[in-house]
């Protein structure tokens, strides 16, 4: 049978087959046309600004990767997750700024993406230290112990001692050319653009592998139900352990990649509530979906820029009843999240992959109703 399109189904021979990421030629010429519209067609038509809201949606898809890792595939509920965020971001800024890297290094534009990859596996690290009372306690304790990280880590650590190496005071400032990748100064919001593909698109392959993986199956069976998991000689600890470290991990890669869309770091850019938002990106996008982690940034990230631009027009169109909504545009924008989550719970608690999953089974099963 040819598998150029299967309407009704998906049919295969073999297991490889059946795993295999893109199925059909029509979901390969799917794939093909998203890849040229990311790193052709947006491109070619963004401004600056539209460059450096695509660049806000990558950072969130990667800080949200973590969160839904824990909780969407591992069950394991997290509020701190902004923290590993900043150990990503002030590791990676500080082996750029003082570590005495070999001049060879320097030259070839290794040492940002060296420190990229040091500072994931110190937010990794960090984040096994504080998710090891998951092996003892769940729910709202873990909740709390997962916040924890926060208090310690930014707001105690970081802004008493971390900022003040160099003596700098509370901001880390990267001087210009400092973020080299190769031969590539990332000085512009394009470059910056493409880095984040790069780093967006390799981060989703090593969520999905592992979830495809013995891993991955381990880590569903935990979140369903931890007691059964450990009766069926899945080591639960070592899992949850390994769950947090991933999540920590891809939480530096999105710290060490934020510095590069910064003129200066500071534990300002890593409050709380960041980790809320993530919690919230997930849940507006789909617990327990990688397409959900996207879904749920773009439409978070968008909205809010939308609603932003809304009020700069009724601004420029002389309604001076808009001037203090743009003023405290940041308090409109924590009310206009809670109200979007409260709108997701209550007539869409499944997200918005829940919907996209809906639109695929429709036109792969028409024309029988699904």
């Amino acid at each position: 049978m040819s598998t150029t399109f299967l309407p009704c189904g998906t049919y295969h021979e073999y297991y490889a087959e059946d795993h295999g990421w893109w199925q059909t030629k029509f979901i390969k010429a799917k794939m093909a046309l998203l890849f040229i519209v990311l790193f052709i067609g947006i491109p070619l038509v963004a401004d600056e600004y539209w460059l450096s809201v695509c660049n806000t949606v990558g950072y969130t898809i990667l800080g949200a990767l973590g969160v839904q890792l824990l909780i969407g595939f591992c069950g394991q509920v997290t509020l701190g997750h902004a923290a590993f965020l900043a150990v990503g971001a002030y590791t990676s800024t500080l082996l750029i700024l003082e570590f005495p890297w070999p001049q060879f290094l320097i030259n070839a534009g290794l040492a940002y993406p060296i420190s990229i990859f040091i500072a994931a596996i110190v937010a990794g690290i960090m984040s096994v230290l504080f998710g090891l009372p998951s092996a003892r306690v769940k729910g709202f304790y873990l909740i709390l112990t997962t916040m924890a990280a926060q208090f310690i880590i930014v707001d105690f650590l970081i802004t008493q001692y971390v900022s003040q190496i160099g003596g700098r005071g509370q901001a880390f400032s990267l001087p210009p050319g400092t973020i080299k990748v190769g031969p590539w100064v990332i000085d512009s919001d394009l470059k910056v653009y493409f880095m984040m593909l790069v780093l967006v698109i390799i981060s989703i392959i090593i969520m999905i592998n592992l979830l495809r993986s013995r891993v991955g199956r381990a880590w569903v069976a935990i979140r369903d139900n931890d007691i059964s998991a450990e009766v069926m000689g899945i080591n639960v600890v070592k899992y949850k352990m390994l769950a947090f470290f991933v999540a920590g991990f891809i939480g530096g890669i999105a710290g060490a990649f934020w510095i590069s869309n910064l003129a200066a770091i500071s534990p300002e850019h890593f409050p709380w509530v960041w980790s809320l938002w993530l919690v919230g990106v997930i849940l507006i996008g789909g617990v327990g979906s990688i397409h959900g982690t996207v879904f749920g940034s773009i439409f978070m990230v968008v909205v809010m820029e939308v609603l932003q631009l809304i009020i700069m027009q009724l601004l420029d169109m002389g309604f001076v009843w808009a001037e203090p909504l743009f003023m405290d545009f940041l308090f409109i924008k924590e009310a206009a999240f809670g109200l979007v989550i409260c709108g997701f719970m209550i007539f869409e608690p499944n997200g918005l992959a829940y919907r996209w999953w809906q639109a695929k089974n429709y036109f792969n099963l028409w024309p029988f109703s699904y």
